[in-house]
């Protein structure tokens, strides 16, 4: 009797030490951060049958899928500057494209906020960026037009950031390239917003940044410390230009025409936009108006060309995921992949982003970690959600407050408590999103500045019912006071 107790009392002292061990030395996980451009949910993973993206829905089968991720603002540098510090706007200058450039290059080290990649590098990860992780494409401060800057966007995050330009010569020209080494600035926008070249995928600048992308994991893979790799893609962003055989993976007739063909009813035109950024590209079929949609077959080769970028994408993050799990660091890395925020593909008449509708907030998001098993969350979340997720999983903290909530205990426990909310701010509005409402009020002269949709009846918010819904919207206001940064002033 006495040997058995001594034998269980040793078998408990062995387990206690492998159990230490084991946390002493598991190596810190490695995290592979997709940035898509404009990518909003339109993959097979989230129910679309006619986009061709294999690769990411594969990825979204072992992942975390995240179907209502809303992001903070529509735009991109300001959308990125959410993600990177997981804090909401609180000034004009944090809803603009310039917000990273403005809020954190130009400040001192001591006034910027901490993005996640500077908290990784200083707690000993080595980072690496390469494409459009900020909103400069190349993470070099300078104007479309100017010769590449020096000075760089992100100051304390990168250990290196890269980026091959190819026939373009500067990031603005490549982003805005096209297959012949053109770009829309230099043509002096006489363009189209699309373009089907014969040509092999790093004829586009999407396909040289899945090079250095696949070259740095190599490198990776023959180095000890933990890393973070940051991979942003420039497409489905306009251009629509992608290599021919992505157009031709689609019949056009298969493509269906938008569920929101007009102006939402009970909503006035300041809450939309006259198209400006998509009716840059001169050369287009048609131009876009609020006044009256394009034509359908102009509206379906519009979105075949977007499709078509997606499953250029798709193909680039197979590439990358591929030679990932070739050299076996898959077994210990974080895989994110984000859309930087929507974009109305002929919905309410518009193309392009830049509206407080579900539309232009609503993203790709899902996280794939080491021991997951794909799971899909319906849960309502935020871009500012991701920042301290990625420290939970990587075992930190935040060192500066966010105003962000770690999804982990929601990735592992369906019952857990969740807020269920999502604010974006944009046009003079703050929006509110929950698990069955939209309320937006905006601050400005023209009426009505308070609009409501009711997802449950109305899922492509084609009607403001605010008017019809006194109650509700006084109760919905309590909680869109919550996300009330003080951002906009009564006019």
């Amino acid at each position: 009797m006495r040997s058995n107790i001594k034998l269980t009392f040793l078998c408990l002292f062995l387990l206690q030490i492998t159990e230490v061990w084991s946390q002493e030395t598991t190596s810190p996980p490695n995290v592979l951060f997709i940035c898509i451009d404009d990518l909003r949910p339109e993959l097979g993973c989230y129910g679309n049958s006619v986009v061709q993206s294999p690769n990411l829905d594969k990825l979204a089968s072992q992942s975390h899928l995240f179907t209502n991720h809303f992001v903070t603002v529509p735009t991109c540098g300001a959308s990125r500057y959410g993600l990177l510090t997981g804090l909401y706007p609180r000034t004009k200058t944090a809803v603009s494209n310039d917000a990273i450039r403005k809020l954190i290059a130009e400040k001192p080290e001591e006034d910027r906020p901490e993005t996640f990649i500077a908290k990784l590098r200083r707690d000993g990860y080595y980072t690496v960026g390469i494409g459009k992780i900020s909103h400069y494409v190349d993470g070099l401060l300078y104007g479309y037009t100017d010769p590449v800057g020096t000075e760089w966007e992100m100051p304390d995050s990168w250990d290196e950031m890269l980026f091959d330009a190819g026939k373009w010569g500067t990031g603005w020209n490549a982003f805005f390239g096209y297959a012949d080494g053109s770009n829309r600035q230099g043509k002096n926008k006489q363009v189209k917003p699309y373009e089907a070249a014969d040509v092999a995928d790093t004829d586009y600048p999407d396909g040289l940044t899945t090079e250095l992308a696949v070259k740095k994991l190599q490198e990776f893979a023959t180095r000890d410390e933990p890393f973070f790799l940051g991979v942003g893609f420039f497409k489905p962003h306009l251009p629509f230009n992608a290599p021919k055989k992505y157009w031709d993976m689609y019949d056009r007739t298969d493509i269906l025409l938008t569920n929101s063909p007009d102006i939402p009813a009970n909503v006035h035109p300041a809450s939309l936009h006259n198209n400006g950024e998509f009716n840059q590209y001169q050369l287009g079929d048609e131009s876009a108006t609020l006044e009256q949609p394009v034509s359908d077959e102009y509206a379906r080769k519009l979105k075949h060309g977007y499709y078509a970028s997606i499953s250029y994408i798709d193909a680039q993050v197979g590439k990358v995921l591929d030679e990932l799990a070739r050299l076996g660091l898959d077994e210990n890395t974080i895989v994110v992949v984000w859309g930087d925020h929507g974009w109305h593909l002929g919905d309410d008449r518009i193309w392009g982003k830049h509206t407080n509708f579900e539309y232009a907030l609503r993203s790709a998001f899902m996280i794939k970690t080491p021991d997951s098993q794909g799971k899909q969350h319906d849960e309502i979340v935020s871009t500012v959600d991701i920042y301290p997720t990625l420290m939970e999983l990587c075992k930190m903290k935040a060192s500066k407050s966010v105003d962000g909530s770690s999804l982990v205990n929601v990735m592992s426990d369906a019952n857990a408590d969740w807020r269920n909310t999502a604010y974006s701010y944009f046009r003079q509005g703050i929006t509110v999103r929950t698990d069955q409402y939209r309320l937006t009020k905006y601050f400005r002269e023209e009426q009505p500045i308070t609009e409501l949709y009711n997802h449950q009846s109305d899922p492509y918010e084609n009607e403001n019912i605010a008017d019809q819904s006194p109650d509700l919207v006084e109760s919905l206001l309590l909680v869109w006071e919550e996300g009330n940064t003080g951002l906009f002033k009564e006019p």
